[in-house]
């Protein structure tokens, strides 16, 4: 997440979240971007200024009279200034301060004279009754009536003792969503995108089974990175233990016959698919009820396989990715000669571009080297982290289908005819 460039007024309410306002400045600033803190009288009680003036290198402000503004008007001047306003923690009475419009202290009053278009991004925090009252919920709706953005809540512990809805999210989560509505690039606004990602596994009996190590940490990646370009996501997930990135519809599967029915569940509504799984050739033919026990023959069972389906090939032939409607990318895991074989494979999977990598050297990794592969040819990225990566495929991706997407291109056409 690179915020270079950017000025965040980041605001403060009344709240025990402030402590996660520490770390969400100091992780903007990482991210480059400049901080202006601004802080309610309330949040003086929960944290103090010379905190948030250490992490951000800049005097906080709290006062609508403070003299330091040439023009005293610090109300006007800071929100001038900024790309943004997020208010994080976000309290019900600040809430209910911006649905009712009153301006009686320097952030309310800064976020009523704010220009029109600067970003209100606003991070709730507050028990859970709070956040389900009624007034609460009335009071949200009016303030996304008047364009502000609500980030949304976490659901866990709270510091009252009790558990549900209410809690702020934590700070890299709202780095994550104060970075995607900042970004003025999204090629893929508007867009659906259907990822799949991680190994699958293929029961040989209750405990055991057939899979590979494919992390999924290249998928997930892209999901990310086509989130933060506008598009919404929808991610079929092998089992893999990690976190669901924020803003994507996440579809948890384990075999490659329940991976396939999703992604046929989905594939009608979606724009892009991106089959970035590693989904295993072969299946036993019957899973066992139950565990196969050794019988002192010291002879293995003998195991019978099938083929699993293949998933992208299917929807590569439908008739909405043959018509240039479905935008297809696959992926190819080799151990050697990775250009015969991804060129191979993109023509007997029939799809515009193959995302070729050496699965030994990027299985489980957080960087990896990609070759690109289309009818003109193969082109290698250089070697990067996966979230790099996902970012420079999925610019591609939203490059190639407003214009020459390869569905028109000579190859393709002997492609699909075959």
């Amino acid at each position: 997440m690179d915020l270079s460039g950017k000025h965040l007024v980041l605001g403060l309410s009344g709240g025990i979240a402030c402590y996660k306002s520490a770390e969400l400045c100091r992780g903007l600033i990482k991210a480059g971007a400049t901080v202006q803190v601004v802080m309610t009288e309330a949040a003086e009680r929960f944290i103090t200024p010379v905190t948030m003036q250490a992490l951000s290198g800049r005097a906080v402000y709290g006062s609508q009279w403070d003299a330091r503004e040439g023009n005293n008007m610090p109300h006007i001047n800071l929100s001038r200034e900024a790309d943004a306003i997020a208010i994080a923690p976000c309290s019900a009475d600040f809430v209910a301060r911006l649905a009712q419009g009153r301006a009686d202290e320097l952030l309310s009053l800064l976020c009523l004279a704010r220009p029109s278009g600067l970003p209100l991004l606003l991070a709730p925090a507050m028990n859970r009754e709070m956040w389900a009252h009624p007034a609460t919920q009335r009071n949200l709706a009016q303030v996304r009536a008047d364009g502000a953005v609500v980030l949304g809540v976490g659901t866990g512990a709270q510091a009252c003792g009790e558990t549900g809805d209410g809690r702020m999210l934590e700070p890299d989560e709202l780095l994550e969503d104060i970075a995607v509505h900042l970004r003025t690039d999204r090629p893929l606004a508007g867009r659906r995108v259907l990822i799949t990602a991680g190994p699958t596994f293929e029961a040989i009996d209750p405990v055991r089974g057939i899979t590979n190590h494919s992390s999924g940490k290249m998928g997930f990646a892209i999901a990310r990175a086509a989130r933060a370009a506008g598009a919404e996501v929808v991610l079929v997930a092998g089992p893999v233990a990690l976190a669901t990135p924020r803003g994507v519809r996440r579809i948890d599967v384990q075999s490659a016959l329940q991976m396939q029915a999703a992604v046929q569940a989905e594939a009608d509504a979606a724009d892009v698919f991106v089959a970035a799984a590693a989904v295993a050739d072969w299946r036993p033919a019957r899973a066992h009820d139950a565990k196969i026990k050794k019988d002192g023959s010291g002879r293995p069972p003998a195991l019978e396989f099938v083929e699993n389906p293949d998933i992208l090939h299917g929807v590569a032939r439908s008739p909405r990715a043959r018509s240039g409607a479905l935008y297809c990318v696959g992926f190819a895991a080799e151990t050697h000669d990775l250009e015969i074989h991804a060129a191979a494979k993109r023509l007997r999977k029939g799809v515009p571009l193959l995302v070729g990598n050496i699965g030994p050297a990027a299985f489980g990794r957080d960087d990896n080297q990609l070759l690109l592969v289309d009818a003109d040819g193969a082109r290698p990225t250089a070697r990067a982290p996966k979230e790099a990566l996902a970012t420079e495929l999925v610019a591609e991706i939203a490059r190639r289908m407003p214009a020459r997407t390869g569905f028109d291109t000579p190859d393709f056409q002997r492609t699909i005819a075959r």
